[in-house]
């Protein structure tokens, strides 16, 4: 349900002025938008989907701890939309699974005590050589081609 909000956001007026304050906030303001509010709209926004996202983990799983409080879970939220893809829809989802299922996968085996160290090599190689992450590079790989 979030991802198809945020997917009408996107594709919305409101959208589009997001995406101009992005790529270049000055025009965006001589073109007479309020950034400020916008900007701020846009964090209000976010904040009541990370709300939403936690109610709703909190009713599935009928547990709410302190692990997600934690700074580690932050970290690991860039890492997902890093390696995913940031800039993209579809990118913090796919880095979400891909991270989610390795540290369960990792967990099960014989490194489970190497589950952050390995997370976090996989981050700084994602940092230097996957700038746009999976489906960033997914995507440049198809317009490079196609053209």
């Amino acid at each position: 349900g979030g991802y198809l909000v945020v997917q009408r956001i996107v594709g919305s007026p409101f959208g589009q002025v997001l995406k101009a304050i992005k790529q270049n906030e000055p025009r965006a303001v001589s073109l007479g938008y309020n950034v400020d509010r916008y900007k701020l709209l846009a964090f209000v926004i976010s904040a009541g989907l990370a709300g939403l996202a936690g109610s709703v983990k909190t009713v599935v799983f009928q547990l709410a701890s302190l692990n997600d409080a934690h700074w580690h879970m932050s970290g690991e939220v860039i890492l997902m939309t890093l390696l995913g893809g940031t800039g993209t829809l579809l990118g913090p989802v796919v880095g979400a699974t891909f991270v989610v299922n390795l540290e369960y996968q990792l967990a099960q085996g014989p490194l489970g005590d190497w589950v952050d160290p390995i997370l976090g090599g996989i981050f700084v190689l994602t940092v230097m050589a996957f700038r746009s992450g999976i489906v960033g590079e997914i995507q440049n790989f198809i317009r490079k081609n196609m053209s």
